[in-house]
């Protein structure tokens, strides 16, 4: 009698796996080029409209780049170099429209991370017309900035200015120069861009608060805790991904700004309001100092870049 044939067949069987054909296509084979394919149309968009022209800007910052003369000699770092020194003719005004970012910043991220939570909690709530008021919230925030911008600046004329009138009425200060005086126009672009901007925030926070089991609350309740307890040790713990990304978004954003004060305030009074972006537009496709501008533009980034594994480390998760 011959000695019985071990096949791959029986080894397949005793190690448990299937005998038949993988559906997947022969070992060692990845997936082919179908997900290529779709990925296709996104990845010649990116490349085109993200990739190639930041590579393109870094280029442009290392030379001395001005499109209406043929030449752009290499300079190097000192696009970046001048920006640090104090001889420059660009610091002061770079630094001051840095300056006047951070003020934007500085004040409008807290509202626009704390009221659009409000508002979401408040939309969460069974009453009566939600999904009206909830569309009123959200409807500011259809509204292009051109639109936006003019409609306030007609609000806030300090002569013809629907918003003065109002404070006469109730018998107020009325005179007030909301667009051409500190801190009163901080306080219009600020507020402005609240009002502009809040629905975005609380659809994202309203989104996560659906997400959160109401069976937590269920039990949070069961064991005697307040609503301010709720919320603290249920909702915000549970809303800690969505707050994550609120405040990444409005953070870059809000240094971003550009629209509100050029359309409003024009960076009056002086250069006050005369944001980062502002400069750099005024540099680059005023002035033609495109090689200044694009060097201002890759310090800015690298500034956001720095917040960003900030508050990543701030909302990171953390093991006891």
């Amino acid at each position: 009698m011959s000695a019985p044939t071990v096949t791959g067949v029986d080894v397949a069987r005793a190690q448990g796996r299937s005998a038949e054909p993988s559906a997947a296509g022969p070992p060692g084979r990845g997936p082919g080029w179908a997900p290529w394919a779709f990925l296709a149309p996104y990845l010649v968009l990116f490349v085109g409209f993200v990739i190639a022209p930041a590579v393109y800007g870094l280029w442009i910052s290392l030379h001395d780049y001005d499109y209406t003369l043929p030449g752009k000699p290499w300079v190097g770092l000192d696009n970046y170099a001048k920006l640090f020194s104090s001889d420059s003719v660009v610091f002061s005004d770079f630094w001051n429209s840095m300056k006047a970012t951070g003020i934007f910043t500085l004040f409008s991220v807290p509202l626009l991370l704390t009221a659009p939570l409000g508002v979401a909690l408040l939309m969460n709530r069974r009453f009566r017309g939600r999904n009206f008021f909830r569309a009123i919230y959200f409807a500011p925030y259809v509204l292009g900035v051109a639109v936006v911008a003019v409609l306030w600046r007609f609000l806030l004329d300090n002569n013809i200015g629907l918003v003065n009138q109002y404070l006469g009425a109730i018998g107020l200060k009325d005179d007030t120069a909301w667009l051409t005086t500190t801190p009163a126009a901080w306080v219009a672009l600020v507020g402005v861009t609240v009002w502009w901007t809040m629905g975005f925030n609380a659809v994202i926070y309203l989104a996560g608060l659906q997400d959160i089991s109401p069976e937590l609350y269920e039990a949070a309740k069961v064991d005697g805790a307040s609503s301010w307890q709720s919320f603290w040790h249920v909702t915000l713990p549970g809303l800690k991904p969505v707050v994550s990304f609120v405040t990444m978004t409005t953070i870059i954003a809000s240094a971003n700004m550009f629209g509100q004060s050029y359309l409003m305030t024009k960076g009056a009074p002086g250069v006050e309001t005369r944001t980062a972006i502002y400069f750099i537009a005024d540099k680059g496709l005023k002035n033609f100092q495109m090689g200044d501008a694009a060097a201002m533009s890759y310090l800015l980034t690298l500034v956001l870049v720095v917040l960003s594994v900030g508050v990543f480390w701030l909302f990171r998760e953390r093991r006891d």
